[in-house]
This record gives C-alpha cells, structure tokens and sequence, in this order.
C-alpha cells in the first residue's frame, strides 16, 4: 500500500478517479498550465517565507512552510475553489505532525490572489474522519478498477481532463 500523502488526501476530497491514477503512477500535472500557474504562485507569492519556516518531511508527507516557533502550518493555494479539500490537507498536515509528537497549533491556507486566509484547527472529531479518510483512500487505491468519471465543472481544470474525456 503506497504512503497516504497530503495530496491523496486532497484528491480524496475532490475526485476519486485522479486520487486512483495519482496512486498508480499516472501523472498529469507536468502538462497541465493550471498546475505550473498554482506552483509559480506557491514560490513566489511569499518569497522571504523559505529563509523564516522550515520545509517538515514525516513519512512521505511535505509540508513546504512550518512555522515551529509558533506551531502553525502555512499552506499557499492558488484559489478557494477546492478549499474543502484544502482544509482537509492541512488537517492532515496538523494531525501527521502530533503523530510525530510535533506540536502545531493551527494552520493558515492562504490566498494571495484574493487577499485572504483561512485559519484551520484540529478536532477530535478530524481525528476520527482522518482515520476514515485514510481506510477509505486505501480502499479506492486498493481497487482493480478506476473509479469512473465525476463530470463536475472542477473537470475542465484538471491535468486529467484529456485522459477522463478522451473518448468523448
């Protein structure tokens, strides 16, 4: 079974089927002009942040900025679109670190483009759905079969879009 990363969770929560091909080693991102964009925005919106948080690695899980002075973790996303899953991630984050008795307060996903951030905590009842995020994640990536296409607007954005729809 791979390794639950934050990114699985995040796909967990916006499509299964990319969640499924991301598992087993179907990439599209490296063609996909929404993906560069978000990334440029990532590094570049906050560039004093690298010399101020440290980058956490805990089994296979990255978290790019992690203010340790003050446990908070900071995630930069290009837009509220998928913030459920955004939220979601960053939970993850918080929970991986108090696995590794790390502590972290909250965490702060950022919009830079809409001027914006949204604080996130950490409950006991996120602990218990992470735990059913995870064995559900396993299940979907344990599966034989794909899961089938979501065809939601989301999908016109996606690195996945030609290879969900090629056949229409």
């Amino acid at each position: 079974m791979p390794t639950i990363t934050a990114t699985l969770i995040n796909l967990y929560h916006v499509c299964h089927r990319e969640l499924w091909l991301h598992a087993h080693g179907i990439r599209m991102e490296s063609n996909s002009e929404t993906v560069a964009e978000g990334k440029f925005i990532g590094d570049t919106a906050y560039p004093q942040r690298a010399e101020k948080y440290t980058q956490v690695e805990l089994d296979g899980v990255k978290i790019d900025y992690f203010d340790a002075k003050n446990g908070v973790v900071h995630e930069v996303k290009k837009s509220d679109k998928m913030e459920v899953a955004a939220i979601a991630q960053v939970k993850y984050y918080l929970w991986k670190l108090e696995q590794h008795g790390i502590h972290a307060t909250h965490g702060i996903i950022e919009y830079p483009r809409l001027r914006r951030t949204e604080r996130v905590e950490l409950s006991d009842a996120d602990r218990v759905e992470i735990g059913n995020w995870i064995a559900d994640i396993e299940s979907i990536i344990a599966s034989e079969h794909c899961p089938g296409v979501i065809k939601k607007p989301v999908c016109k954005s996606c690195s996945y879009c030609d290879y969900c729809y090629a056949d229409e």
